[in-house]
């Protein structure tokens, strides 16, 4: 499972001087180690690029473990190998212990937010541009994608038909072994959607076909509309897209959404110290590195999202106390986020110390049971069932 150890991140490109201060009070040390997505994915580029300012400013080693899927991201994270993940939303996955991490194995992870990236391009449902898609609500009884085994993929178009007022009853679901296989079969009209990144090469080949591509709009006004998409995946916030497939830019964006990639994340108890020193790098030398990669504009103060899906690390909210970011709402926030994730693996142990089910399926619905249980208790919406 784990064939992500392979990659030791080489030393930084020759490359101009940086001739800024450096950011204070930073204490990193000699070396520092991190899984991300594959070499190819942005979130690796991102890392390469923050690894090789690390190593240029404060002379810190970056070793970037590069994984192929979601639990080999993140199991060195829970085994102590390495103190940061460059993850995606399974992140939040985790932190709920839903899904795939609602397994024996797993459970729910105490997982703390370092910083994220939220750059130009959206997550929605590619359409067909032979439609006549404007909205979600304009998808009732056309052909939607379903992807075995993709729940990240799958929740998102669920998403985008609550926005709509519609359920996957009310359209027809087409399944696909795989994601790149649903852009085939758009192509090939044996299907109107299939749900992905706003940049990625599969929404640009169905562009350039016959059939062209649309992404349908999220009114940000649309109060009701959001409220039902976020009952459903609550990671998801309003977003002004600008990087989209087909005839969208800065001066034509796509109204639409998007959740941060990558997620920089450590557990609760991973180091202060360290914590308090990433998050000072990423916000007093973000000119440093903003152009090093594609997407690092995300990661400027004004792109973070400080009520958001996942609590922060206690570091970082110290940190944007001193520097007069953090409001009494964000911390009210933060505290209720911190006590759900503390339900819920008191919930997990409780559930697990009481002989569940060995049959995979009878654990996975007893404990969501629990789950929704547990929270519904303490006034909280369980998302998931």
């Amino acid at each position: 499972m784990l064939r992500v150890f392979r990659c030791l991140l080489a030393t930084a490109v020759a490359a101009s001087p940086l001739s800024a201060i450096s950011a204070e009070k930073v204490d990193l040390p000699n070396t520092l180690a991190m899984t991300a997505y594959g070499t190819g994915s942005a979130g690796y580029s991102q890392m390469v690029s923050i690894g090789n300012l690390l190593q240029n400013e404060y002379g810190t080693a970056v070793r970037i473990l590069p994984g192929e899927n979601d639990v080999s991201r993140m199991t060195p994270l829970k085994t102590g190998r390495v103190p940061l993940c460059a993850c995606g939303i399974a992140s939040y996955y985790g932190s709920e212990g839903v899904l795939m991490f609602a397994d024996p194995n797993w459970g729910p992870q105490p997982i703390r937010v370092i910083t994220t990236s939220i750059a130009s391009f959206g997550l929605g449902i590619a359409v067909a541009g032979d439609i006549d898609v404007k909205s979600p609500k304009d998808l009732k009884g056309k052909r939607v994608s379903w992807i075995r085994g993709d729940d990240a993929l799958n929740l998102g178009t669920e998403a985008y038909l609550a926005f709509g007022g519609l359920t996957w009853d009310d359209v027809e679901k087409v399944e696909f072994p795989g994601y790149g296989r649903a852009f085939e079969g758009i192509i090939s009209d044996q299907v109107d959607t299939a749900f992905t990144v706003s940049v990625a090469p599969p929404p640009q080949q169905l562009a350039a076909s016959p059939r062209g591509i649309v992404w349908p709009e999220l009114d940000p006004n649309d109060k009701e509309g959001w409220k039902r998409l976020q009952a459903v995946a609550p990671y998801f916030q309003p977003h002004k897209v600008t990087s989209a497939a087909g005839e969208y830019s800065k001066d034509n964006p796509w109204i639409g959404a998007s959740y941060p990639y990558p997620i920089l994340v450590a557990n609760a108890d991973t180091d202060p110290k360290l914590a308090d020193s990433l998050i000072r790098v990423f916000h007093e030398d973000f000119d440093k590195y903003k152009d090093a990669a594609p997407g690092n504009g995300g990661y400027s103060l004004d792109s973070q999202n400080l009520e958001w899906v996942i609590p922060f690390h206690d570091a970082v909210v110290a940190y944007y106390k001193e520097i007069g970011e953090w409001t009494d709402a964000m911390q009210a926030h933060q505290d209720k986020l911190v006590k759900r994730q503390n339900i819920l693996m008191k919930t997990w142990k409780t559930y697990t110390g009481n002989n569940p089910p060995s049959d995979e399926e009878a654990f996975r619905d007893g404990w969501m049971d629990a789950r929704a249980t547990a929270l519904e208790a303490a006034g909280m919406n369980p998302v998931f069932r």
